[in-house]
Formats: C-alpha cells, sequence, structure tokens
C-alpha cells in the first residue's frame, strides 16, 4: 500500500508554486524526487485542499493566483500573546476550546479548515490559504458584566482594520457579520466556558473573505466580497496576508484589554457609526416568530432595539436572525 502523503510534502509544493509562474512537471518531479504520477497525486490533493492549480501541456502547473502563507514568525511580534499558524485543522475554535487556558491568552490561525463553523451551526467555506481563520482565546478572572456585547466589541476592532487599509464603506450588521455593499465579508463567533460568579474564558473566532475565487466559494448561500475587491472599489491593491494578520492581532488584544476596562460602552459610538440596519425596517425571525419593525442601534448589553407597532423590543442575539425587510 503506497505510504500516505504527508502535509510537510504538500506544503512543499504549495510553497514551490505560490509564485503563480509556471512550473513543468519535469522540473517538480525532478525538485522533489519523485515520478511524475506521484506529483499528479499531490496536484490532486491541493485541489482537494480547494487550491486553483492549473494544468497545461508543455507548461507544467500553476496556482490561478500567487499565494502568501501564514508565517508564524512574521506574526509573533504582532501582540503580546502566543500565536501558532497551522496549516490545516478541523476549527480553530475547537482546537483553541480543547486547549489549556494556562497558556492565553493565545492566538491560532490556520490555512484551511475542515470543519469551519459560523454561528447559529452553519458551516464557515474555509478554502487553503484564500482567506484568514483566527481565533483568540482569553480568560477573565470574572465574567465581564456586558459579556453579550463582546461580539460587537470585536466587530469594531475589525472594522477598524479594515477602515485603516482603505475599506472605508465596512459596515457591521448586528450581531457578528462585516459587510461591504451588503455583502459579506466576514464573521465572528464567540463560545464561552465558565461558571457564573466563577472565571471566564472565550474563545473569538473570525473568519474573513481575502482572496476567496468564486471557484472556492460554490457552497457560500449568500452574497460575499473579498478584501481584494472591496480595496479595489478604492482603487487599491491587494494587501499582504501576513500583514493584515498581523495589524487585526494588534487591534484584537487591544480591543479585548479594554473591553475588560470599560467593557462595550468604551466603543458603543464606534459602534453606532459602523452599524449597518440602524432606522431601517428590519424582520427577526426567531424560530416562527417574525417581528417586523424599525432598527434603533442597540443597549448597553449589546441587545438590538426594533420599534414595532407594539412598542420597543430587546433582541438578543441567542438563535435569532436579523435580516432587511
Amino acid at each position: 500500500m503506497a505510504a500516505a502523503l504527508s502535509e510537510t510534502e504538500l506544503l512543499a509544493l504549495v510553497d514551490t508554486l505560490a509564485d503563480g509562474e509556471w512550473h513543468s512537471g519535469e522540473t517538480l518531479a525532478g525538485g522533489f524526487g519523485i515520478t511524475r504520477a506521484a506529483l499528479s497525486k499531490r496536484i490532486e490533493r491541493l485541489r482537494e485542499w480547494a487550491i486553483d492549480v492549473e494544468s497545461r501541456q508543455g507548461l507544467g502547473y500553476r496556482l490561478a493566483a500567487a499565494l502568501e502563507r501564514l508565517d508564524a514568525d512574521r506574526l509573533a511580534s504582532a501582540a503580546p500573546m502566543q500565536i501558532s499558524v497551522a496549516a490545516v485543522v478541523d476549527s480553530t475554535n475547537t482546537r483553541l476550546l480543547d486547549s489549556s487556558a494556562d497558556h492565553d491568552p493565545q492566538a491560532l490561525l490556520a490555512e484551511m479548515q475542515t470543519a469551519g463553523r459560523g454561528r447559529r451551526g452553519r458551516d464557515w467555506v474555509s478554502p487553503f490559504g484564500a482567506n484568514l481563520y483566527l481565533s483568540i482565546a482569553w480568560s477573565w478572572p470574572a465574567w465581564p458584566s456586558e459579556l453579550s456585547a463582546l461580539s460587537l466589541a470585536v466587530g469594531v476592532a475589525c472594522a477598524n482594520v479594515l477602515e485603516a487599509h482603505g475599506v472605508t464603506d465596512v459596515r457591521l450588521k448586528w450581531p457578528n457579520d462585516l459587510l461591504v455593499d451588503d455583502r459579506k465579508l466576514g464573521g465572528i463567533l464567540i463560545e464561552h466556558r465558565g461558571e457564573a460568579g466563577g472565571a471566564c474564558r472565550v474563545v473569538i473566532g473570525l473568519g474573513l473573505n481575502l482572496q476567496m475565487a468564486a471557484g472556492q466559494a460554490d457552497a457560500v448561500t449568500q452574497a460575499w466580497i473579498n478584501l481584494d475587491e472591496a480595496r479595489a472599489r478604492h482603487g487599491l491593491a491587494p494587501v499582504g496576508r501576513n500583514a493584515f494578520a498581523a495589524a487585526l492581532l494588534r487591534e484584537l488584544h487591544g480591543a479585548l484589554q479594554a473591553f475588560d476596562r470599560a467593557g462595550f460602552s468604551g466603543v458603543a459610538d464606534n459602534w453606532a457609526r459602523f452599524d449597518a440596519t440602524r432606522d431601517t425596517e428590519v424582520r427577526i425571525l426567531n424560530g416562527e416568530h417574525i417581528l417586523v419593525g424599525v432598527a434603533r442601534g442597540v443597549d448597553g448589553s449589546g441587545a438590538l432595539l426594533v420599534d414595532a407597532g407594539d412598542g420597543r423590543h430587546r433582541i438578543h442575539a441567542g438563535e435569532v436572525s436579523l435580516r432587511r425587510a
């Protein structure tokens, strides 16, 4: 039985093709000391990672677009916490939830997720090297009083970084989506462990579309946009994955420190500035129940305020879904 291909072997091929230039099959096979048939098997494995590898007679192989892999050494100094990069994981959130809190604060980034999760149990499409999949584990000695608003504070931190990188039209859709042109650019998933009155540990997951191509997003069921396109709308060139990831790690670390001191009130004004639905008609879906009203921002706990015919409603995230009416 043929030996299974190791992750190291596959990553070496990714790195060779990462420049987006043509590489002959003969040169690639010779460089790795393998047969052309063995090379073909490795190429097929890369395609299983949703990497778009082109092949052409007489030219060989190339990636449809150049790829910049995340570099743990380059990211290590981004923020004062343990920062790790994995190639392929089931879910960065799952990995950190299973990790020891003794190492908090800690961050895990991955090139690909095989079981990425979004809010309300949705799958998060996670092709290799195309986007940013990031989780941060953070522990507090006691539960913050405004923990329910943490996803909003994290959203503001992400929006700040995007705005600093030229995406001036980024908006936040309560409670956890980043939008540009009403298309989803990213999402936030927060999970926590602990008991009321005791220590609190949260894992903050972030998925952000960076360079994902249409062919890699067949399973995405809603309108989406990537960072490259969002920047191109303002005449800006693509930004490097490592540079952007480092900026995001710095901002998130600062935001989590500030949340411990000031809670949501420290970023409430910024949330209002980025709010995608304020003063617009919305529908709140909660199982079979539908509430239609006008969104009026959020309160200090992060609850959405909706004015309907029977008065003002305070909506907590839970399992509800917010949509424009």
